[in-house]
């Protein structure tokens, strides 16, 4: 088990190597998760980028999730005991440019590993945007077995580096 330090201090590393790519750069429209506490912390790096980024957050709708904006007076706790956005205005995934995507593990070509019930992988699927990986080195291992609906990602990034999975051309307004 990670102290708090750790995981902020691997946190730190991943989210500095996401802040120098180019995906995050272009991307002014960006999904990213409220991390729960055995996952990459994003709270400090939400709050860094507020007000530079438009940033959204996934909330549950039965068995999809909707797309919010983040703003964090705005948050309570929802489904499965996560911090998510209230209200109304909702987003179609089409307008977001950038996902960054929790997972309990990925592999070195992109698949991902995550709680079971699908959700990303269907909102993944809804979209054209740059997808990105945020893992501890741990949770980056050698093979995950995936099947035809399972979305892989564009980019991994852990904290001993960023691997590059899929070339994508990002769009530019």
């Amino acid at each position: 088990m990670l102290l708090d330090s750790e995981k902020q201090a691997a946190a730190d590393k991943v989210f500095e190597i996401l802040e120098h790519s180019a995906a995050f750069l272009l991307a002014e429209k960006i999904l990213m998760y409220h991390s729960l506490p055995d996952e990459l912390p994003t709270h400090g790096f939400l709050k860094k980028w507020t007000g530079r980024k438009k940033f959204y957050l996934p909330r549950v709708n039965g068995v999809n999730l909707e797309i919010l904006p983040y703003e964090e007076s705005r948050l309570e706790l929802g489904a499965f005991h996560i911090e998510e956005p209230t209200g109304l205005d909702t987003v179609d995934a089409g307008e977001i440019e950038l996902v960054v995507v929790p997972a309990v593990a990925y592999d070195k070509n992109g698949n991902r590993l995550g709680r079971g019930k699908g959700f990303y992988d269907r909102l993944l699927a809804s979209t054209s945007a740059t997808k990105v990986g945020v893992a501890f080195d741990f949770q980056v291992v050698e093979v995950i077995p995936a099947e035809e609906h399972d979305v892989p990602m564009d980019i991994v990034i852990s904290p001993s580096g960023c691997r590059i999975i899929q070339k994508k051309r990002i769009r530019r307004k």
